[in-house]
């Protein structure tokens, strides 16, 4: 009971953030009561520190490259473009900003989708005066797609590097199974937000509204470097996988790189135009400090009681075959995301899946079921994953707020359809490619 009052606490402060505290105090502050009152000790600061460091600095570097992109004008620039292909019918419009957050979350993570994406839509729908139920649904679809659409690489979401982490899954050996399954996701998502609103999006709108594209571009270096480097750091994943290289170090690599190119290192700073101190100010340093505290605190609930339950619950599971197996364990962790927050659920599934005595094939079956739940059940609720309480922060601050109530209502619609279609999927397509 310790164990788990501890957590609720903690999660309360997290979600919550009382005169603005950090993510990151709050679950230190967590990790501080549980190590103070034996819930863990300070041997399993080490173990949760090997689980989480390389995880959390990809997700770091990851967001550093989508922030200078951002600041150079990238996105704006492909928002704008797609915004062209539209053609002025919003019914065109909606599936291609869908498709752009696929995009987007599958590269720089869902967070940077959320982050990213939002703001960019919004200020292009504010310039197309699209009326307001419109703009919603436009909003909530960026929002959804940006945790549904981050299956397909390890490092499109913090939950598949942790994931991949602990059970040393290479990056190559996850691409394989999961971009299938991340277009069954992404095809489903589209659909379900499509028959959702596809009432509101049915609008017209004027394209001489829409500045040229070019004219979003704020610094041409960085601009002319973001495909390559991309394509480079995409390449580099798969070369380095099966070499056993932390993936934090090639995309801290890539990282470094681009804000060498953005701040003209090389010149003495000459011809930079980007504003580099606020940049990586603005990067989630508190997301180390929540990954440690947070895992902590999960880890001595883990030991406490929950890892044992739930690698029971697996085990009976897995007893009823493998479909059983990959449906029930995808919605039982995205029911547990959803109320504690997908980052701790995926540790909890890994700690149960890896103490579960069940078939080879099973085992496989159930951790990428672990991924599916916890990068898609967070919908559920607002406090299911970082990605969508950030897309909520970045909503109250251009005066867009969705109360908990709206929210639920759509999330509770629209995800049950799309996990399903996404662990069917799983289950068709990983004994095929095994």
């Amino acid at each position: 009971m310790l164990a788990l009052a501890i957590f609720v606490v903690t999660l309360v402060l997290v979600v919550w953030q009382p005169r603005g505290l950090g993510i990151g105090w709050s679950a230190l502050a967590g990790a501080a009561v549980a190590l103070a009152t034996g819930v863990v000790g300070w041997h399993d600061v080490g173990t949760v520190w090997g689980i989480v460091w390389d995880a959390t600095f990809t997700f770091v570097a990851l967001i550093v490259i989508s922030l200078i992109l951002d600041e150079a004008g990238f996105f704006a620039w492909a928002a704008l473009h797609v915004a062209r292909w539209g053609g002025g019918d919003g019914r065109r419009l909606f599936p291609l900003i869908v498709l752009l957050g696929a995009a987007i979350s599958a590269v720089f993570a869902n967070d940077g989708a959320a982050l990213l994406l939002t703001p960019i839509v919004l200020a292009i729908l504010l310039r197309l005066e699209f009326p307001p139920a419109s703009a919603m649904a436009f909003t909530v679809a960026c929002g959804f797609i940006a945790d549904t659409a981050s299956l397909p690489l390890v490092v499109s979401n913090l939950v598949n590097i942790v994931t991949a982490q602990f059970f040393e899954v290479p990056f190559g050996r996850y691409a394989a199974v999961m971009v299938p399954v991340n277009l069954v996701s992404v095809g489903a998502t589209l659909l379900v937000l499509w028959l959702w609103f596809r009432r509101d999006v049915a609008v017209r709108y004027r394209l001489e509204a829409l500045e040229a594209p070019r004219s979003a571009i704020r610094d041409e270096a960085v601009f002319r470097a973001a495909f390559p480097l991309l394509g480079l750091l995409l390449l580099a994943y798969f070369v380095t996988g099966p070499l056993g290289v932390p993936i934090a170090l090639v995309t801290g690599a890539a990282a470094l790189l681009l804000t060498g190119i953005a701040g003209r290192w090389a010149s003495g700073g000459r011809g930079a135009t980007l504003a580099l101190g606020p940049v990586l100010r603005g990067a989630p340093w508190q997301i180390v400090l929540f990954s440690l505290g947070m895992y902590l605190v999960v880890y001595g609930l883990g030991n406490a009681w929950l890892t044992h339950a739930a690698s029971a619950a697996l085990t009976w599971l897995a007893a009823q075959g493998t479909f059983a197996a990959t449906v029930g364990t995808g919605f039982a962790v995205a029911a547990l995301a959803s109320v504690m927050n997908n980052m701790p659920a995926t540790l909890v599934g890994a700690l149960a899946i890896d103490a579960a005595p069940v078939p080879a094939l099973t085992r496989e079956l159930m951790l990428y079921a672990n991924v599916v739940g916890n990068d898609l059940g967070p919908k559920f609720t607002p406090i299911g994953s970082l990605a969508t309480l950030l897309w909520l922060h970045v909503l109250a601050g251009k005066g867009q707020r969705i109360g908990w109530g709206a929210y639920m209502k759509v999330g509770l619609a629209l995800t049950p359809p799309v996990l399903l279609a996404a662990l069917v999927a799983l289950w068709v397509w990983l004994p095929l490619v095994r």
